[in-house]
């Protein structure tokens, strides 16, 4: 955000399933908006909820400081940054029984851009974004050996959409 923005917050969050059960419409909405565009002024954004700038601001910092809102982002053009080949790589470990420690020997790999738990046969799966098939083949070979587990590697060939706000319900939609 502009305007002299919180980039953090210092207070632990709340617990992820309980989070949006206490957030008012109004912080829904506010939340929507920057879900939107991260980097709307609070002059901007009070005048989207139709609050004074002040109480935007307040509700902003305490927004972030419950952890409701995590921090703000840029939406980049991976081509532009020579990072053109992304690639989703779905693990499991050779042993079940080994512990389920994988997000933690692979927090290490910088280009492992997320990484998702998941249902079903495969236990994570990871974003991996690279400048081409060479650095992709290092990084599964790198996936491999830190968490011994065996993969399955789907790579993307065009991204139609990514990064989407969300659809944020106020109460009223969704009760009853």
């Amino acid at each position: 955000m502009t305007n002299g923005t919180v980039a953090g917050s210092t207070s632990p969050p709340e617990k992820p399933d309980g989070i949006f059960s206490a957030v008012e419409d109004i912080d829904r909405a506010i939340v929507a908006a920057l879900t939107e565009d991260g980097r709307l002024s609070y002059t901007d954004l009070a005048e989207r909820v139709g609050l004074s700038v002040s109480a935007v601001h307040q509700r902003v910092r305490r927004l972030e400081q419950r952890g409701v809102i995590r921090g703000y982002t840029a939406k980049v053009a991976y081509d532009a940054i020579e990072l053109p080949l992304a690639a989703f790589v779905a693990i499991r470990p050779f042993d079940p029984s080994q512990p389920d420690d994988a997000p933690e020997r692979l927090a290490h790999i910088p280009e492992i851009e997320s990484c998702y738990s998941v249902a079903g046969d495969d236990f994570y799966l990871l974003l991996v974004r690279v400048a081409g098939p060479a650095d992709l083949e290092r990084v599964l070979q790198e996936i491999r050996t830190a968490a011994n587990v065996t993969h399955r590697t789907t790579v993307v060939l065009s991204t139609p959409y990514e990064g989407r706000a969300p659809k944020i319900n106020d109460r009223s939609s969704t009760a009853g």
